[in-house]
């Protein structure tokens, strides 16, 4: 099988994306608006792009009318986010936040989701996620150049907050502990409970 991009419609392009790069990681952003409305949302086109500086990158789509989404917005007027990684326990609510709701409505509040400050920035973080990157914006990057549908977000971090319950006897990351989700296609999800080993020749 073979598929031409070039002769697809947008939605389909997607479709074939997100159901074969994947588990895809969902970066869950906690941001506020100029008001000081905190807002949380959940993006599964995400990842790591640098260790010096340590650097997120997460693509924000703009709505079908071409407006922003309100992550953008809020980072528009202000450069800061917190980048919080979903575990199996927070993935109901991680869901129910990604509902489309009014600008200047808090999914932290809409949802019952519990939030505690962070130490570097001004928006809360999720109190039971497993892992929180405080950030600061690098850059916001329309994409494509010409006629951008999406804005790519250039995240560097500034803390990482880590639940000691999820690290291994050595103090480090036990993934069967840490328990993500993972996005693939359609309505499916993937979670990191089985993992194996290779060493990579020298």
């Amino acid at each position: 099988m073979q598929i031409d991009f070039s002769q697809l419609a947008p939605l389909d392009r997607y479709r074939w994306m997100a159901s074969t790069v994947t588990p895809r990681p969902i970066a869950w952003v906690s941001t506020l608006s100029a008001d000081g409305v905190s807002n949380l949302a959940p993006f599964s086109f995400f990842q790591v792009i640098s260790d010096d500086p340590a650097t997120l990158l997460i693509n924000v789509n703009h709505r079908q009318d071409g407006s922003y989404k309100d992550t953008v917005r809020n980072l528009q007027s202000s450069d800061e986010l917190v980048v919080h990684l979903v575990n199996f326990a927070q993935a109901q609510a991680m869901n129910a936040s990604s509902a489309t709701l009014d600008y200047g409505i808090s999914e932290f509040e809409q949802c019952g989701i519990a939030s505690v400050p962070s130490q570097l920035v001004k928006p809360p973080r999720v109190a039971a996620a497993p892992v929180a990157f405080e950030c600061r914006v690098a850059q916001i990057q329309p994409y494509p150049a010409q006629s951008p549908n999406c804005s790519l977000i250039f995240a560097e971090v500034l803390l990482a907050h880590i639940d000691d319950a999820v690290l291994d006897g050595r103090g480090r990351i036990d993934p069967h502990k840490l328990d993500l989700v993972g996005r693939l296609g359609g309505m499916a999800y993937a979670r990191t409970q089985q993992s194996f080993e290779m060493q990579r020749p020298s």
